[in-house]
């Protein structure tokens, strides 16, 4: 995450359940990086493109859950 995008925060201030749960479904959703001997890839590349269909397709659901509940950041195109 670039420096200009990311902000620290205390564990009271209760800000980090949305890191923990994002962090928790990459580890259910994406099998490589659990286990190294399941669904194991030599390859850094394909690692690195799992995380990003993953991250992508998670984006698009997050979002078009919001927009089906009608958030108004989303819905403005504020996004």
């Amino acid at each position: 995450i670039p420096s200009k995008r990311h902000e620290a925060v205390g564990k009271d201030s209760g800000l980090t359940s949305y890191i923990e749960r994002l962090n928790n479904t990459l580890r259910q959703r994406i099998a490589r990086l659990v286990r190294k001997t399941l669904s194991f890839s030599k390859k850094l590349k394909n690692h690195i493109g799992a995380i990003w269909l993953f991250i992508h397709d998670y984006n698009r659901q997050i979002r078009q859950k919001l927009a089906e509940q009608g958030d108004l950041v989303f819905s403005s195109g504020l996004h």
